[in-house]
């Protein structure tokens, strides 16, 4: 294996990192993880229980990852966004058999200080607004933002906020194509 793993951080047994992950200053990753290639945890990052995150992910500082939160390939989670795994907790209801899964689809970003409620999906490539609290699964390619998140918008694969109209369009920084329909943006 070579991963590279900072003196102060707590890696638990039954762990995997992949080739060139690199984990900084006081992450703790919980037993049974899956830690893909190449990804970045920063530091105070927490990785729940069989927790399983793609490869070329990057989490930022402060961050934690709960048991049913599944993280695809080449994800950013900004500073200090926040998910969920229960929907109505209680510090005396044990309710961890209601965790409510959430997956984040590949290439997807997440801003900073975001929060995301169990049980809603991520689209590939969406995009969230730091400071956004999502309610609802997001599109791929969606733009989220504000308190609770809606779409203003669509994204382009490299992150670029798509030409505000139906049909075929074209990305202005990379030209990749798309089409834009009322609810979807399809790669064309």
């Amino acid at each position: 294996m070579n991963a590279r793993v900072h003196s102060s951080a707590v890696v638990d047994e039954n762990v995997a990192l992949g080739e060139g992950t690199r984990i900084w200053h006081f992450v703790h990753v919980s037993r049974g993880a899956r830690i893909g290639a190449r990804c970045v945890l920063g530091q105070n990052v927490f990785i729940g229980e069989n927790v399983r995150v793609g490869d070329d992910v990057k989490i930022q500082n402060n961050v934690s990852v709960y048991t049913g939160v599944e993280i695809a390939d080449q994800v950013f989670l900004g500073p200090s966004c926040v998910f969920t795994n229960v929907i109505n907790p209680r510090a005396f209801v044990e309710r961890k058999s209601e965790f409510r899964p959430t997956r984040v689809g590949r290439g997807a970003s997440v801003g900073a200080n975001a929060t995301i409620l169990c049980g809603h999906d991520l689209g590939d490539y969406c995009l969230i607004g730091a400071g956004s609290v999502v309610t609802r699964g997001t599109r791929p390619h969606e733009l989220v933002v504000g308190n609770p998140g809606r779409r203003i918008g669509w994204v382009c694969v490299c992150g670029v906020r798509l030409p505000a109209k139906l049909g075929e369009v074209a990305c202005d920084a990379c030209q990749r194509r798309f089409r834009l329909q009322t609810e979807a943006c399809e790669p064309l």
